[in-house]
């Protein structure tokens, strides 16, 4: 049997697998933490930006929006600039060394997120959670596109990508699990609880340190004297006019995917929440007050009354709807009518988490099988065509389900979009490494992947001013000013189209010395 008919895997050794479990874990955990941070973001918000006398109704709402964004924006930020460092020290001190950094570096800071005050401290703690967020990617696919065979090369990173997916999901059943345990009473505070389950991580740096080599090709780069200089040297990255055009087109390339998943793509969630709000609360009000009148307690379903009173307007301003005018109610006194507040805004937030953990499921349901999907269309007709072919699908999906999804009935179109959007990161997985030479291939990888998130990180601020522009214009138009926020966003899926005429086809090719 030769070695065309040979299977790919089958050219693996017991190394390469280790090599691959090792760095598919440090993603997946990667993932997780950054997922976690997502869901539990909108309640983090709420208890990080509390209501006040001087702040409360449209106002609160819009302060927490903006201190989400930020929060956004500057974990974004620390994942650019540790990707830009951590890429350049992968190629000087080796992978292995470099992952082993970024893990615990990533971890512990995730679980001191759990200890946050405020605003301004969460996003501290998020900043320097990005930085080894933004490092692990870049020296994890150099290592895995160093040591497989060249035949095994694009469907390992493909896996290692696909694969992150699972990350993803871990995240959305335990944001789901603990959000069912708030719903019932057990749990205060299950955003914090969240973060402190994204420092076990923190272990897998035993293994890594235990189990990893350095590669071949990063050793033999390492001891040749001229050449061990110009290690992780962003000056030699740009000098060469190759190598600079490389690096340029491949940041206009990821900024695409990056600015479009987490300007739009990771703010599904927040939509299903938003869609689902109304129903949710009426459900939660049924539910109490026939319990209220089943037990014959009066006081308690006139307190009932009187807040799903006051939430009326709320809960119609969210969905886009003309209140109803809610019945009369007898007077309840200020300690049952509080009391039953925060019964039911526990029941109301622990249901709505459970709709951003379907939402992330499905998207990532999805995800997982395009990131699979675009590794072997690539392998067939090459990097760039997939290119293209993810950048329309992922345009289209978005847009589709940013307008028309109102229902249950039609969350068929979210794990589509997962699919489109999120086969674009299998795309980078495998194209950057085989942009750059040895001596620069991880600084060359995190700089593509990484400064991408630097322009990125306005990406929610947009967003969010987005939202106001749209709130102010349509406010009466009955639809959620989100949704022609993301469909306005949606334009940058189309920015990568323009990059790949001038990029090379790397189909079929060793990497680069």
């Amino acid at each position: 049997m030769n070695e065309q008919t040979t299977p790919w895997y089958r050219e693996l050794t017991r190394y390469h697998w280790f090599v691959l479990t090792v760095a598919a874990l440090g993603w997946i955990f990667d993932c997780l933490d950054q997922q976690l941070f997502v869901l539990a973001r909108p309640a983090a918000m709420i208890e990080l930006v509390p209501e006040t006398a001087e702040l409360a109704g449209d106002a609160l709402k819009a302060a927490r929006s903006h201190a989400g964004a930020v929060a956004t924006a500057v974990f974004l930020a620390g994942w650019a600039t540790g990707g830009v460092f951590f890429g350049m020290l992968g190629d000087r001190i080796g992978r292995a060394k470099t992952m082993l950094i970024t893990i615990l570096l990533y971890s512990a800071f995730t679980g001191l997120s759990s200890l946050s005050t405020g605003v301004w401290d969460f996003s501290f703690y998020r900043f320097l959670t990005g930085l080894g967020v933004g490092g692990e990617f870049a020296v994890g696919v150099a290592l895995v596109a160093e040591v497989m065979p060249n035949r095994a090369r694009p469907y390992t990173l493909a896996m290692l990508q696909a694969l992150s997916a699972l990350g993803n999901i871990s995240a959305a059943l335990i944001n789901m699990g603990l959000g069912i345990a708030e719903e019932q009473g057990l749990v205060d505070s299950p955003w914090r609880k969240m973060f402190l389950i994204g420092a076990l991580p923190a272990l897998l740096a035993v293994v890594v340190r235990i189990g990893l080599k350095e590669p071949e090709q990063w050793q033999k780069a390492s001891h040749e004297g001229a050449m061990a200089k110009k290690l992780g040297s962003y000056g030699q990255l740009f000098e060469n006019a190759t190598l600079r055009r490389h690096a340029l087109l491949g940041l206009m390339l990821a900024c695409s995917g990056v600015i479009g998943l987490w300007g739009v793509g990771f703010f599904a969630p927040d939509l299903i929440r938003l869609v689902q709000q109304k129903k949710v609360a009426a459900e939660v009000y049924a539910e109490t007050l026939t319990s209220a009148e089943q037990s014959g307690n009066t006081a308690l379903m006139e307190a009932i009354r009187a807040v799903q009173a006051a939430d009326a307007p709320a809960q119609s301003s969210a969905s886009g709807e003309s209140a109803e005018t809610p019945e009369p109610v007898a007077a309840a006194t200020a300690d049952q009518i509080a009391l039953v507040r925060q019964e039911t805004d526990k029941a109301i937030s622990g249901r709505l988490a459970r709709w951003g953990s379907y939402t992330s499921i499905l998207i990532n349901i999805g995800a997982f099988f395009g990131m699979f999907g675009f590794g072997a269309v690539a392998e067939r007709i090459g990097r760039k065509p997939t290119f293209a072919i993810a950048l329309l699908a992922a345009f289209v999906s978005t847009v589709s389900v940013f307008w028309f999804l109102q229902d249950f009935g039609q969350f068929w179109m979210v794990p589509v979009m997962g699919f489109c959007q999120l086969s674009l990161f299998a795309g980078y997985a495998m194209y950057f490494p085989e942009l750059f030479p040895t001596h620069l291939r991880s600084t060359g990888t995190s700089f593509c992947y990484n400064v991408g998130r630097f322009v990125a990180a306005v990406g929610p601020l947009i967003q969010a001013q987005l939202v106001a522009f749209f709130t102010s214009m349509y406010a009466s138009s009955g639809r959620e000013p989100l949704r022609y926020a993301g469909i306005t966003m949606c334009s940058v899926f189309l920015l990568g189209l323009l990059a790949l005429p001038f990029l090379p086809e790397t189909r079929g090719k060793p990497l680069p010395e």
